[in-house]
């Protein structure tokens, strides 16, 4: 259907709108539901904050802190004296981006917050990465300036060196709420009043890069109003919550499962967050008794982890337990649901698509499967012709609705988009009711503990040691992962693989990109199965 009216731009810095895919390329965007037919000007932040403290509601907290919350009123005026700093001492204008890195804590929240405010593109970044991995996000997305956690400047100061357009590094004070860092202080001279900007609903404002299958990084564009489209379906169908709900997880702000189920979604309903920046087992449980959390999202490896820990503490304020990032094995939900009574909402989602777009919860959860497609989006398994597979056969999942692919200036848009719709990468099959069951990963692409890994991009770095005459890595199954990652590693003449090597290897990978990415296992080999024409078969090493 024809989609609702945009109006102008408010963008004076074009370069994400002229970056955007042909308009062929693009996904049908499903926009037939009442609620998605947003008007013009939006602004996300000027929906989702500015209105509740405007309505009289600036007293409610927010963001939760053990001893001290900070309300909707205070996180606003934060924001706006962040977008003052911005557009006053830092000279940003309206389509510019702005490089965000930080755990997840206020003033990464408040950081987000007042960058779309004032009009700019918001590209968040995970506080593993490393240089090389921020300064090839830094130069695809043409970022002159950079908010970062003042505990991570070091490895953002090597990417400014790799990286000439990244000039500017400003620092915040993470730890604390009153933190006297370099945006502290220039906060401290503005007036708390911004005016916001008045956005079009499909101006962007986020771009969340995903590594893809061969390890560089794609930026996905997502407009104002596909942030709102998210939290107007699957969060305001799947989640029903309210301004007494309070939220905590463990994915960063810098996925989108994170910015949705710690940002945006508590914002839509007027409810509260806690964060953590380390949200290990322990920690975890603890502050949702502390802060009375009802909302609790993680990976399914998150819920396994926690399962031993649960003796000590009170769960029986929780509502809701979601799951993504990951397949949810049937093994753990129903260790979880025995544990607690209850039952964790898997969901299937995308950076593409912003978020989740198949779940099922309540009553409507059928253990083992990840669910029906969420109201406003169409699902259906295809083959490699997109011709539509009958129940009960496995193939491609494709998905549409109000949030779609759109990457940045890549030609592995017609990879992920046929025919209008999104091929998520998944093989799926559907049953006769409707459900979908998730049957492997139809791609490269290795999803350990939620965390999204190229396998070629580990191979580099492991290639990248004189020890490595050739590698392969592959996803290989882990009862409390998912998956982990693998590698298969002829070593050159002269080194001998052992548990020595084996280290030497791991260590070398962690400083070579996110440590996170590393190979837990590592088996030397004589040589790596080929082709003919000396392409290696990594299906063969795959059990």
């Amino acid at each position: 259907m024809a989609e609702p009216p945009t109006g102008p731009s408010a963008h004076i810095d074009t370069f994400a709108r002229d970056h955007l895919p042909p308009r062929d390329q693009w996904p049908v965007m499903l926009y037939d539901r009442p609620e998605l037919r947003y008007g013009t000007p939006l602004n996300v932040v000027g929906e989702l904050l500015d209105k509740p403290v405007a309505a009289g509601h600036g007293g409610r907290p927010l963001l939760r802190m053990p001893g001290r919350d900070w309300s909707y009123g205070e996180v606003l005026e934060r924001a706006n004296r962040i977008a003052e700093v911005l557009t006053g001492e830092l000279g940003l204008v309206p389509g510019n981006r702005v490089l965000l890195r930080g755990p997840n804590n206020p003033m990464m929240a408040a950081c987000w917050l007042g960058i779309v405010k004032a009009g700019g593109i918001v590209v968040a970044t995970m506080p593993l990465l490393r240089a090389p991995e921020l300064a090839t996000i830094a130069g695809k997305a043409r970022i002159a300036l950079a908010l970062c956690d003042s505990r991570l400047d070091a490895e953002m100061k090597a990417a400014m060196a790799a990286c000439p357009e990244l000039r500017r590094m400003v620092c915040f004070d993470g730890p604390t709420l009153d933190g006297a860092g370099e945006l502290e202080t220039l906060m401290a001279r503005q007036s708390g009043q911004f005016e916001t900007v008045p956005t079009a609903p499909d101006d962007v404002c986020l771009i969340a890069f995903t590594s893809g299958t061969t390890g560089k990084p794609k930026g996905t564009l997502h407009f104002h109003r596909d942030l709102l489209a998210s939290a107007d379906t699957f969060f305001a169908h799947c989640l029903p919550c309210d301004q007494d709900d309070v939220f905590c997880g463990s994915p960063p702000l810098a996925f989108t499962f994170g910015l949705g189920m710690q940002l945006i979604f508590p914002l839509h309903c007027g409810g509260a967050v806690a964060y953590l920046e380390q949200p290990a087992p322990e920690a975890l449980l603890a502050t949702i008794e502390r802060a009375g959390v009802t909302v609790l999202s993680t990976a399914p490896t998150a819920y396994r982890a926690l399962l031993p820990l649960l003796g000590g503490h009170d769960l029986s304020g929780l509502k809701y337990c979601i799951s993504a990032g990951e397949t949810l094995p049937l093994p753990t939900w129903q260790a979880w649901f025995e544990a607690t009574g209850y039952k964790i909402i898997d969901g299937l989602g995308a950076t593409e698509m912003f978020h989740i777009f198949i779940t099922a919860a309540g009553e409507d959860i059928r253990p083992g499967a990840t669910g029906k497609p969420v109201p406003g989006y169409q699902a259906r398994v295809v083959d490699e012709q997109m011709t539509p597979l009958p129940a009960g056969e496995d193939g491609l999942l494709a998905v549409r609705g109000p949030t779609g692919c759109r990457y940045l200036a890549d030609a592995r848009q017609t990879d992920y988009v046929k025919q209008g719709w999104n091929l998520t990468g998944d093989t799926y099959r559907m049953d006769e009711d409707g459900y979908f069951w998730f049957q492997a990963r139809a791609d490269d692409m290795i999803i350990s503990a939620g965390y999204n890994i190229a396998g070629p991009e580990v191979e580099a770095a492991l290639l990248a040691h004189d020890a490595v005459a050739e590698c392969a890595v592959v996803g290989e199954p882990d009862p409390r992962r998912g998956q982990i990652v693998k590698a298969f590693v002829v070593l050159a003449d002269g080194y001998t693989g052992n548990d020595a090597m084996t280290k030497t290897l791991q260590d070398f990978v962690k400083q070579t990109i996110a440590p996170y990415k590393y190979p837990r296992a590592i088996s030397f080999c004589a040589a790596l199965p080929k082709t003919e024409t000396g392409k290696i078969q990594r299906f063969k090493l795959r059990h």
